[in-house]
């Protein structure tokens, strides 16, 4: 790993208090990137930023945010701004799931997962590329990368609303890109499929709760055994190398593309 890879790239990654959002963290830490970790958890953003620091290589700061406020997401911004100078890229990984059945969706569940799969990425979109513009223009460009999912090339009957979550952030990436580009911001972003996080390991148990699986750990073996080309599921450190490489300046050249790191789910 070279520890400069990343060098001058101050970093804004939501939901980082955990799973792929802190795994990312800390990989790019040790390329030499500064982060601001933002969570609604700030005791657990705060560890991971501890943690980052004394490797003393990339430096990071923790911010407690409610993604689905726009306040928030401007606040985080600004604390990036306030701890490393300037804000180069933004990462939105923010995410939830509540799986319900088709017909037994309701308003409650609904807005739930759009306002903090979609309206969040949005907002924070915007407040990102707000700095990045008056910033003024930079050598290369600045970057914005949307956390996807394989959900929105797979519609699973069990996970309808986070499935229309994540075709909103596909578009946002896509829309997003081609409004932003004469800023010189490039947008693109990343859906992986199976990974063990808490949000995975929560949906498990949901999917058991609901009587869609009958046994705790039953999803991940289903999905593995009959909808991966590769026979397993995946892990944080699965994902890290393919985001280091959309924040690094070998992607400089790409902008509204989402690259699936999904075991080959979506070629079944």
């Amino acid at each position: 790993m070279d520890p400069n890879r990343l060098k001058g790239k101050n970093i804004l990654i939501t939901g980082a208090a955990r799973g792929m959002g802190a795994a990312n963290a800390v990989h790019f830490a040790r390329q030499g990137a500064n982060i601001c970790l933002g969570d609604l958890d700030i005791v657990e953003a705060q560890k991971v930023a501890d943690e980052i620091n004394a490797e003393g290589n990339g430096k990071a700061v923790a911010v407690k945010m409610d993604v689905t406020r726009r306040e928030d997401n401007a606040g985080a911004v600004k604390a990036t701004v306030d701890a490393f100078g300037m804000i180069n890229v933004a990462i939105f990984n923010a995410g939830l799931n509540k799986p319900r059945f088709f017909m037994d969706i309701d308003e409650d569940n609904w807005d739930m997962i759009m306002n903090v799969n979609t309206k969040a990425m949005w907002l924070g979109m915007q407040e990102a590329a707000r700095q990045m513009i008056d910033q003024g223009p930079q050598e290369t460009p600045y970057k914005i990368i949307n956390v996807g999912s394989i959900a929105s090339r797979k519609p699973l009957k069990d996970v309808t609303v986070y499935c229309t979550s994540k075709y909103g952030c596909l578009a946002l990436t896509h829309c997003g890109a081609v409004s932003l580009a004469e800023h010189n911001i490039n947008v693109n972003g990343y859906a992986p499929g199976v990974v063990v996080t808490p949000l995975w390991e929560q949906l498990d148990k949901d999917l058991v709760e609901i009587g869609f699986k009958k046994k705790a750990g039953q999803a991940y073996e289903d999905i593995a055994q009959n909808d991966l080309t590769i026979k397993r599921v995946s892990y944080p450190e699965d994902i890290v190398g393919t985001a280091a490489f959309l924040v690094s300046h070998d992607s400089d050249y790409m902008t509204g593309q989402m690259i699936h790191i999904d075991g080959g789910w979506c070629i079944q």
